[in-house]
């Protein structure tokens, strides 16, 4: 999304964590992001101990050693948004930025990331929709989310991760590498210290908040205490601890198809009993959040066939709007599979 040229005046407000449990900090976004205000703009700052998140539509055993990372006494978790899997440990800061439909700009948030960390001497810049980069490596992936009129847009800045356990952890594909054109998920990545040592944890809190402050035009003010509704965010913390939320199913599936687009990867999973769908999910790392989400169930109880597996999922756009190009890469493949 562009950044707006009038933009208008917001009230700006922080929130910063020191709870470290993933599961508190991402209920406590998920009510910092129902509970934002139409004049108002809010940056969350959080940090999560050794924990793999997910994006909404992935697979975990597909994405993380699930096992090794919880007998280590790590942390699987699962956010609202679309994208691909991130380790975080306490060497990386994570941000949100939350605000209603009409205030949302993406741009202008990423320039509140790239601003503070130019203060640095670390001369970032914006790398497609969700990468910020220094000298062509990683060191912050962008996810957004967008309901019923509030958005968010949040990532992680790698400081001081340890880069073994970012490794050890993450189980990313080699299609996944060879189109960001790297051999490992190591050699993609760079933490900022390696370029700036001064940097600290808590002084990259106070350069986004003081860059919060420059790009909005404002001067940011701590988010009311007595706003915040302890009974709602722990039963949020319940449904971001469960297994079912984490989790999930595990399909016993009898066909499996798979492949890797511009937009991300996209995997089809089908329970088929007689020559009809009994059962169907799709896993994938791309943006287009709901409609994906929809496609398993909208394809129960059809012919495991390519035709209608095609007609279904064009009757699932009249319900679940859908990007164009998106849409023809999976009705493409679909028919390629010749089910």
């Amino acid at each position: 999304m562009p950044a707006r040229e009038h933009a208008p005046l917001l009230n700006l407000l922080c929130v910063s964590s020191d709870n470290t449990s993933p599961f508190r900090n991402l209920a406590l976004e998920e009510y910092l992001l129902w509970n934002v205000k139409i004049d108002e703009c809010i940056l969350y700052l959080w940090q999560n101990r050794q924990t793999v998140v997910i994006g909404v539509n992935q697979n975990p055993w597909k994405e993380c050693h699930v096992k090794e990372l919880e007998q280590d006494g790590g942390f699987l978790a699962r956010r609202m948004s679309g994208g691909g899997t991130v380790f975080h440990d306490l060497g990386n800061l994570n941000f949100t930025f939350l605000a209603c439909e009409a205030n949302y700009d993406a741009g202008r948030q990423l320039d509140v990331i790239v601003r503070a960390v130019r203060k640095f001497g670390v001369q970032a810049e914006k790398s497609g929709r969700n990468d910020i980069l220094v000298d062509g490596k990683k060191f912050s992936g962008n996810a957004f989310y967008h309901s019923a009129g509030h958005c968010y847009h949040h990532g992680t800045i790698l400081i001081d991760v340890d880069m073994t356990n970012l490794s050890r952890y993450l189980n990313v594909s080699h299609d996944k590498l060879q189109a960001k054109g790297v051999s490992s998920v190591r050699s993609r990545v760079i933490n900022l210290k390696e370029l700036a040592p001064e940097i600290t944890i808590e002084s990259m809190r106070h350069a986004l908040i003081e860059a919060f402050g420059e790009v909005y035009s404002g001067a940011p003010q701590p988010f009311p205490a007595e706003r915040l509704n302890h009974q709602e965010i722990k039963q949020l913390q319940e449904k971001y601890a469960s297994w079912e939320w984490r989790l999930g199913r595990k399909l016993p599936f009898t066909a499996e198809y798979s492949n890797r687009f511009d937009w991300g990867d996209l995997t089809l999973q089908f329970c088929v009993e007689g020559g009809i769908i009994r059962d169907a999910i799709a896993y994938s790392d791309g943006m287009e959040t709901n409609f994906i989400r929809s496609m398993g169930d909208a394809l129960k109880g059809i012919s495991f066939s390519s035709l209608e597996i095609n007609r279904r999922l064009l009757q699932l756009t009249e319900t679940q709007p859908v990007d164009v190009i998106l849409l023809k890469d999976i009705i493409r493949f679909i028919g390629d599979n010749n089910f």
